[in-house]
């Protein structure tokens, strides 16, 4: 489902007044209207230019749509976080709204403000347990609106746990019908062996009272990657390192360690250190150490002579048998 931009269809900032935004709608209904218009389309733009406006003319529903944030592009593919649903703020923006007013509208349109979204909202069990973070989440209830937004954290912040101070751009909407945005800034308790997607819940730091998700998102490490709790080290070594074998000193999340090397060693080969991953219950994951065998450059004649008398006195054909 594509994402839609309505600040963009009506050509107006997120910064813009309601009689900006009322002008821009005239101008581009009059453009596109399909009695008129000979423009490619125009049908189709004609219906975007409704959507928008419908969204942003009101306070209520612009500040619901606001929500989303100002990251995402149109033609984006949008898919809501895990567990996500809409709300209070889109619940009470389109309340008493029919399905038949909505009808002509996107997908997109739909899922964020249609009956099925409402309806949806109708089932919600309102818990007063949650979890502080995991794949979904339930909707406590609540008179302010809960918020959402995404964080960015490093894998050794997750390995190590601990507090963390953040930034986050909170719109706000003043009585002309005007977004601004203002910076905020929060400390967050990050949990040990938090992993990308899951998300933090933080109670009454949303609008009004309401609720803050922040879900989580891992930056990419410059040589760990991550498989669940596992954590996994591409790890280069000499010709010589493997073939004699050596005791490495091998990065982990926590430190240097140890590793034994045995002797005849093979590219590819993966070592496992136990319990070295992200701290998980009832047991941490593991790091994985990939071997590397890299081959000096021979760039001198006395190092291609000692190539050639290496392939001499060690004849091997590792392609055999291809």
């Amino acid at each position: 489902m594509e994402f839609k931009d309505y600040y963009s269809i009506l050509g107006v900032s997120r910064e813009a007044s309601e009689d900006e935004i009322k002008r821009s709608y005239r101008k581009l209904a009059r453009k596109y209207h399909p009695d008129v218009s000979k423009e490619p389309h125009a049908e189709e733009r004609f219906k975007e230019v409704q959507e928008a406006y419908e969204v942003l003319k009101d306070p209520k529903k612009r500040g619901a749509y606001d929500q989303l944030g100002a990251n995402w592009k149109s033609g984006q593919d949008f898919r809501p976080p895990p567990g996500w649903q809409p709300s209070d703020g889109f619940e009470s923006a389109f309340a008493g709204e029919s399905g038949d007013d909505l009808g002509g509208f996107s997908d997109f349109f739909s899922m964020l403000f249609g009956r099925q979204a409402r309806g949806g909202m109708g089932g919600f069990q309102h818990q007063h347990h949650h979890q502080q973070f995991g794949g979904g989440f339930q909707r406590q209830a609540h008179p302010g609106q809960d918020q959402r937004a995404k964080i960015q954290i490093s894998l050794e912040d997750s390995y190590q746990g601990g507090s963390k101070t953040i930034q986050l751009q909170v719109p706000t909407m003043d009585a002309h019908g005007r977004v601004h945005y203002g910076q905020r800034t929060l400390k967050v308790n990050i949990p040990k062996g938090i992993t990308s997607g899951q998300q933090l819940r933080l109670s009454g730091q949303g609008s009004n009272g309401g609720d803050l998700y922040l879900e989580i998102e891992l930056e990419p490490h410059r040589y760990f990657s991550l498989q669940g709790h596992d954590v996994y080290l591409n790890f280069p070594v000499t010709p010589w390192e493997a073939a004699l074998g050596t005791k490495l000193a091998v990065p982990t999340l926590g430190g240097k360690v140890e590793l034994k090397l045995s002797p005849n060693s093979q590219g590819g080969q993966k070592l496992r250190l136990k319990n070295r991953g992200l701290p998980a219950k009832p047991q941490a994951g593991d790091q994985y150490v990939i071997l590397q065998i890299l081959t000096p450059p021979a760039k001198t004649d006395a190092q291609r002579a000692l190539y050639e008398q290496l392939a001499k006195e060690l004849p091997f054909n590792p392609r055999d048998g291809i």
